[in-house]
């Protein structure tokens, strides 16, 4: 139930769309107003927003560093979590006649990019869609500027990556026009994979339409594999812990036996014995469960508001992150007492079975 997931969940996708369309083979395409219509008009679709993703060479000054341009609409901000994610200055691309870009911390370390230079500006330079001259002379590069509008910071890799410019200012620097590289789209979280499912069957073969975490499938897929490994480490760790509940049943019924003679005197079948004890057991580890799910969940509620387990001041994280899942309660509830059954099944089976009423019963 750490909820590290979702600490890097929200590192990763806060700069992305809860829906991402591509096309499968190319990387620019055009997108017609009808079809854009129909993907709002699908139910659960807030907002839809084109934009251009590709790279150019950011200079300021005499430095440079290559960088992921990311062109974006006005709606991005509905979308997407940069406002947040900024650290110094503001998220605003476009004000007038005046053209920002917002830069992440890693690229303003390298370039030397600060916000309080008076009139400092920064640039941008891109090959021109379509040009085969040879050489990176004046003719071949588109360059634009722009000013500091801000400086975001989530994580290492989008921190030494990433740009934003308006939308308009990306189509000219990469002689666009009217083709994009995507189109991104705002919905209900929970109806996200519907409306995916949806989508692809609007936009055919020749799109690829993934959700926010599809985005980041690996990174994903490796942190639910390690978080179900440990619940199955953890299950074999009970599965041990349950011998205590197979010896405390066997001397129960062991301490027991002239009671079990008692009963099978008195008209008692062998399956009202069987079920007075495994009653017993489920009723030890039931009240075991409980206990233990309600201890766990207060040491959990005190790390989430106190923060005792701590990783020092000078990480990402300065504290271990934990996340209460009522799904999480409800598998280890359902383990413990499939664990429990069994293992009271066993003593209950041998000792109680029928051939004990004569002799050692």
């Amino acid at each position: 139930m750490n909820g590290i997931t979702g600490i890097v969940a929200g590192m990763y996708n806060a700069l992305e769309p809860d829906i991402r369309i591509t096309p499968a083979s190319s990387k620019y395409f055009e997108i017609p107003s009808a079809q854009l219509n129909a993907i709002r008009e699908i139910k659960g679709v807030k907002l839809v927003s084109k934009a251009i993703t590709d790279k150019a060479l950011l200079k300021s000054d005499n430095r440079q560093t290559v960088v992921l341009v990311r062109g974006v609409a006005e709606e991005y901000r509905n979308m997407s979590q940069l406002d947040s994610a900024i650290t110094e200055g503001g998220a605003q691309l476009k004000r007038g006649n005046n053209a920002f870009i917002v830069v992440g911390q890693g690229i303003a370390s390298r370039i030397g990019l600060t916000l309080n230079q008076l009139g400092a500006q920064v640039s941008l330079l891109s090959p021109g869609r379509g040009r085969k001259e040879a050489g990176l002379t004046n003719d071949v590069l588109n360059q634009l500027y722009f000013l500091p509008g801000g400086i975001f910071s989530l994580n290492q890799d989008l921190d030494n990556q990433q740009v934003f410019v308006d939308l308009a200012s990306a189509a000219e620097l990469f002689d666009a026009g009217q083709l994009y590289t995507s189109v991104e789209v705002a919905c209900d979280h929970q109806l996200s994979d519907r409306v995916a499912e949806q989508l692809r069957q609007l936009m055919g073969p020749s799109f690829v339409v993934r959700t926010r975490y599809q985005l980041n499938d690996t990174l994903f897929r490796s942190l639910e594999t390690e978080k179900v490994a440990t619940f199955f480490i953890l299950s074999f760790v009970l599965i041990i812990a349950t011998f205590s509940i197979i010896g405390a049943l066997t001397m129960l019924i062991i301490e027991k036996r002239k009671d079990i003679k008692t009963l099978y005197a008195l008209g008692a079948d062998h399956q009202l014995v069987r079920g007075i004890f495994m009653r017993e057991g489920l009723i030890i580890a039931g009240t075991g469960a409980i206990s233990g799910l309600l201890l766990g969940l207060a040491v959990c509620w005190l790390q989430i508001n106190f923060h005792f387990v701590g990783f020092g001041d000078d990480g990402v994280l300065t504290y271990f992150p934990v996340e209460l899942q009522f799904r999480d309660f409800v598998w280890i509830l359902a383990v413990i007492m499939v664990i429990a059954f069994l293992s009271a099944l066993y003593p209950v089976r041998v000792f109680t079975r029928a051939n004990h009423r004569v002799g050692s019963i």
